[in-house]
């Protein structure tokens, strides 16, 4: 990809009068020497099994660890009720963001957005848009580019992976891909995509990557949760007009310094944390005796 950071696309669409999308999809046809019509029709078939991840969600499945299942179908019963703090339209957004996150756990077809640990974020917020009529298939394959320009930008810069920058590279630059799409999707200008995209990853700068056990499942699971409502409010914040007193490209830069100072004890090794808890040490244990019940070496 050409572009290495916000600044750069957000110049080339001021040069040329075009939105945030067309230069991420201007880009992808460049580089990989396709059509318009080729690159927009990938996009669609990422777009396709989000949704069918979406409606092939089993909440009857568990993990082979038996961490992870069965919580976004409990979500949506409590949902049902219609006694909820958040509201429908919220509760939509988390009970996504689970099921996608359990799914992944479950060994079920996901769509890396831009991590299998994260891939509950960027469709938890497009979803349920789309199911209540305030988004077509067309605006949101337009809003994916925007999350796909973020997210290249992010790992040009620093990282999106958990072993390198904690979960802040996964589910951080996750949300950041998110607000960036949000903001898009509801009108908003470029330079407002751009801080929609940097608030998100501010206001999860630090994370850790802590998996109990060393699986993606505790606590990454509800941490696409967190993830997504963080993309809302800052794409809102974004969409009425607050800006971002750090432009993106700096606090994806920040991201990686902060990665790099980060312990290795709490980037994936399962070593610090949650995994490092009296219970994170038990369910650890639990999960090697299950897995390994004959004693046995697993190393290989």
């Amino acid at each position: 990809m050409a572009y290495h950071s916000i600044e750069a696309i957000l110049d080339y669409c001021e040069k040329r009068g075009k939105k945030f999308y067309e230069a991420v999809l201007e880009d992808d046809m460049e580089e990989r020497k396709v059509s318009r019509e080729e690159s927009i029709k990938e996009m669609y078939v990422m777009w396709d099994a989000m949704l069918l991840a979406s409606t092939s969600y089993d909440g009857s499945a568990r993990s082979a660890s038996g961490l992870a299942g069965g919580q976004g179908a409990a979500m949506e019963e409590y949902r049902k009720a219609g006694d909820t703090l958040c509201g429908d339209y919220l509760n939509q957004v988390i009970i996504q963001a689970l099921e996608m996150g359990e799914s992944n756990a479950c060994m079920r077809r996901i769509v890396a957005a831009p991590t299998a640990g994260a891939c509950g974020v960027l469709p938890a917020v497009l979803i349920p848009l789309f199911r209540s009529g305030q988004a077509g298939h067309r605006q949101i394959v337009k809003s994916l580019y925007v999350a796909a320009g973020i997210g290249q930008v992010i790992a040009s810069r620093a990282f999106i992976a958990g072993a390198a920058g904690g979960c802040q590279a996964e589910v951080g630059a996750a949300s950041s891909m998110a607000a960036g799409a949000l903001t898009a999707l509801k009108g908003g200008s470029n330079e407002q995509i751009s801080h929609g995209a940097a608030m998100a990853l501010k206001a999860l700068l630090g994370l850790v990557c802590d998996p109990v056990a060393g699986l993606v499942e505790v606590p990454c699971v509800k941490r696409n949760v967190i993830g997504a409502v963080n993309a809302m409010t800052c794409a809102d914040m974004a969409l009425a007009g607050i800006t971002s007193a750090i432009p993106a490209d700096q606090v994806f830069d920040a991201m990686r310094e902060v990665g790099e100072k980060m312990h290795s004890s709490l980037r994936e090794t399962g070593e610090g944390g949650l995994a490092a808890t009296k219970e994170g040490v038990r369910i650890t244990r639990a999960c090697l005796a299950f897995l390994n019940p004959n004693g046995a070496s697993l190393l290989l």
